[in-house]
């Protein structure tokens, strides 16, 4: 039951420059048998992904890996169910009947809850379903995964990593969004705005 801590992940570093933005290393450690890779999108999953690891994970290693930059809380309040347990859960709906399911990992969730709420002024209406570990999600009931994958045709993922993890997820149809290049050196801000990782760009 050993838990790796990893912090910086992502082209979140800015300055840091290419050496330091670990774009391959979440689909490298997702390959990993046995190994639950957790990527929290908040203070909420963050205790949710701990407990996970540290209290009920006693037979296998675990890894949180989290943000430099500062993200906003998607979730508000904390409650006694782990909704982290089951890998990946709907955080926001824009309505009853949807045309999109949004994923998306760690400080991109927020960034598609944002993408959700643009496309519902333009009459889009979609969901967004946090995926903090594919581990546990993959392990989940046909009938759960298909609730959460199979709602709609149109299925996007949005994750600041290498896109080929996601490809069993969002299908053929389906679009990746990511980083499949090594990062650059800038603001954390400009580096998203270069590899059009921003709400306008995502609702193209």
């Amino acid at each position: 039951r050993v838990i790796y801590v990893m912090s910086h992940d992502s082209i979140g570093l800015g300055e840091d420059g290419p050496t330091h933005q670990p774009i391959e290393q979440l689909a490298g450690l997702r390959s990993i048998p046995n190994l639950n890779v957790f990527r929290p999108a908040d203070t909420a999953e963050t205790f949710e992904c701990w407990d996970l690891a540290a209290i009920s994970g006693k037979d296998q290693p675990s890894i949180i890996a989290v943000s430099r930059q500062k993200i906003n809380q998607i979730r508000k309040e904390f409650t006694n169910e782990n909704k982290c347990s089951v890998g990946a859960y709907e955080v926001s709906r824009t309505k009853s009947e949807i045309d999109v399911t949004i994923l998306a990992t760690g400080s991109e969730v927020e960034l598609a809850i944002e993408v959700s709420q643009k496309l519902a002024i333009e009459k889009i209406y979609s969901k967004v379903i946090s995926m903090p570990c594919h581990e546990l999600f993959d392990i989940q009931t046909s009938s759960y995964k298909n609730e959460i994958l199979n709602e709609t045709i149109n299925i996007v993922s949005i994750e600041a990593s290498v896109t080929d993890y996601w490809k069993k997820y969002v299908g053929e149809k389906g679009i990746a969004i990511g980083i499949n290049e090594f990062g650059k050196s800038a603001p954390y801000l400009k580096l998203y705005k270069n590899y059009k990782i921003t709400v306008e760009d995502i609702i193209k």
